[in-house]
């Protein structure tokens, strides 16, 4: 299966399946999508191989591992040539709290989702980057008061079918 190719109605199923009980067996993910094992199997593993299934990962209650913030901040470069992104992105990858990176359009240039214990050490970690010299001309950042619902699965069947459920 190479990335262009069309995915199936049973395709989207086994993915969206998989998004919500990826620790799920085989036979479990066939019977869930009404497919036997082996094609099943078959199915997933194309998948697997053409890099559509990218990983398999835990969500983590961070709430009960300890007290934590989450802060997203907009990050805005003092130049805008290739090697400044790239020095940018290599520079804010060294840092485990920031846990999520968007190069995005509009008033700023990225979009950073950190999560730190603290305030204190959020703000420490936004000195460390501007000493890193890594190109931030500005920031601005806004810290997270409520988290109303966790992450939903992505959209499966509306990126591959191009049809919203709305509709």
């Amino acid at each position: 299966m190479r990335p262009t190719d069309p995915l199936d109605r049973t395709d989207i199923r086994i993915l969206e399946h998989l998004q919500r009980e990826g620790r799920c067996s085989n036979v479990e993910l066939a019977e869930a999508v009404n497919l036997s094992p082996s094609p099943c199997l078959t199915r997933t593993r194309r998948m697997e191989d053409s890099g559509v299934i990218a990983s398999y990962s835990a969500q983590i209650a961070m709430d009960k591992l300890g007290s934590h913030v989450v802060v997203f901040s907009e990050i805005t470069l003092g130049s805008h040539r290739p090697p400044d992104f790239r020095k940018f992105e290599q520079g804010a990858a060294r840092y485990p709290e920031i846990v999520e990176c968007y190069n995005v359009s509009g008033g700023y240039d990225y979009l950073l989702k950190i999560v730190s214990p603290t305030v204190g050490l959020f703000q420490e970690l936004m000195e460390r980057l501007l000493a890193d010299e890594i190109g931030i001309e500005k920031f601005a950042s806004r810290i997270v008061l409520r988290h109303p619902y966790g992450q939903r699965s992505d959209p499966v069947a509306v990126i591959a079918t191009g049809v919203s459920s709305w509709k």
